[in-house]
């Protein structure tokens, strides 16, 4: 009799909320993705029209489940943008990256942990607790980053958000929530960001988006925003913006690692190392991403791996190929002559992978000078997306990052531990499975 009457309050509770419409949206993770800014503002300096600014920031974000069940990601962003008039901008590829690393909770709510000014809009949107029905409202605290002037200062200011929940739709054939948001921009009255621009004196302005989320994730799926602000600096000028910021998300294209592996077996001696094996021998959290196995640890004298000194490893990003000691004239990027047959045979299966996005990260042995190996480092990136393209794959596939030698994968007291450091990475970026 006990069990029955709860089954009748389970399924009058059930049958409540499905008459009323009420729904509990939650964040539970995104996998892998590309997160897309597109930004498209007519700009006014001092009231005068100076232009439409065009600019796109895409990024690839690799889910990680923490230990104490956290999700955080880690990606690049990379930027495009000018400021035109009359004409159009394109898309040209082979772009620098930018690192971020952030939390994200169930109510949206986003922690940075490695912040260069990305993503912009942080804790967008927020969810409440408790379960809402069609046209009830909630507030949400955030927090966007900007760089009204493009000089390199990020800058962030607070936002207040007004939400209001409108009820489901199916959007191209997948169940989301429809959330309307408005808020108003405020920065210089009460508030200050003593690590952005201090020549930005206020801003004011507004804002009102429209929000898909998807009904199983929660994550965004497309946003619309509609903006008029402006930003008011010491010495008296003014710089205004006026149009539609979009941000929505895509998904890297899925590799077959069953037909993909062996290609590369066939270029040369490929060593790979299982990254859902946690015992593979290895330097653990050397590779760049610290939940996955790094590089097996072969040994300075390349026993197994041959004159060719590539290896492969599945991580939680994609599969990622490495070209060990890699000839490049002193202290440049400039490949010597010997290295083109290993790039053929690297483009030759890369061309394989479809069209999704192949970050490419540069890495020097340690010599002692950061700076100096932090631009080698990103100009022999550069230098090898641009090798690859010259061999048929799509230059707006890449993503260049160069990593100096602050993830060594050897000793590098010894010149054939030296020789191993002094790589480049290609990871061909997809989504979990």
């Amino acid at each position: 009799m006990k069990k029955s009457f709860f089954t009748i309050i389970s399924l009058f509770s059930f049958l409540t909320a499905s008459v009323t419409g009420q729904e509990v949206i939650s964040y539970s993770g995104n996998n892998n993705y590309t997160l897309v800014e597109r930004t498209n503002l007519r700009r006014y300096d001092n009231g005068k029209y100076s232009g439409l600014m065009s600019r796109e920031v895409r990024s690839f974000l690799t889910q990680h489940t923490t230990s104490g069940g956290n999700i955080r990601y880690d990606g690049d962003f990379y930027v495009e943008q000018d400021t035109v008039r009359g004409s159009q901008i394109k898309f040209t590829g082979i772009h620098d990256a930018i690192p971020s690393s952030f939390f994200i909770d169930e109510t949206g709510a986003v922690s940075m942990e490695e912040d260069n000014g990305y993503p912009s809009f942080r804790s967008f949107p927020s969810f409440p607790r408790d379960k809402i029905n069609p046209g009830e409202s909630w507030k949400g605290e955030s927090s966007r980053a900007v760089d009204p002037l493009n000089n390199g200062i990020m800058t962030k200011i607070p936002m207040t958000i007004q939400y209001t929940f409108q009820g489901r739709e199916v959007y191209h054939g997948e169940d989301v929530y429809r959330l309307n948001a408005q808020w108003a921009t405020r920065y210089g009255i009460s508030y200050w960001d003593f690590g952005g621009d201090q020549n930005l004196k206020s801003a004011q302005g507004s804002h009102k988006a429209s929000i898909l989320v998807s009904c199983e994730t929660g994550a965004m799926i497309f946003m619309t925003d509609q903006v008029d602000e402006t930003f008011s600096y010491k010495d008296g000028s003014n710089v205004s913006f006026k149009g539609t910021i979009l941000l929505f998300t895509e998904y890297p294209p899925s590799v077959s690692h069953e037909e993909i592996l062996p290609e590369l077996k066939r270029i040369g001696t490929v060593a790979i190392a299982d990254k859902t094996q946690p015992d593979s021998p290895g330097l653990s959290g050397q590779a760049g991403y610290p939940d996955s196995p790094a590089y097996p640890d072969f040994g300075s004298s390349y026993p197994d791996l041959g004159k060719k000194k590539i290896t492969v490893q599945e991580t939680d990003a994609g599969i990622k190929l490495a070209i060990h000691d890699l000839k490049f004239k002193p202290d440049s990027a400039e490949l010597m002559p010997g290295e083109a047959e290993r790039l053929d045979e690297i483009a030759t299966v890369l061309k394989k992978t479809g069209n999704g996005k192949l970050l490419i990260e540069g890495h020097t042995a340690d010599t002692g000078y950061p700076a100096g190996e932090m631009k080698v480092s990103k100009d022999r990136a550069f230098a090898i997306a641009q090798e690859l393209s010259k061999r048929g794959i799509d230059a707006g596939r890449f993503i260049c990052k160069g990593a100096g030698a602050s993830s060594p994968i050897a000793d590098n007291s010894t010149p054939e531990g030296k020789a191993r450091n002094r790589r480049v990475e290609i990871t061909i970026l997809e989504r979990n499975k």
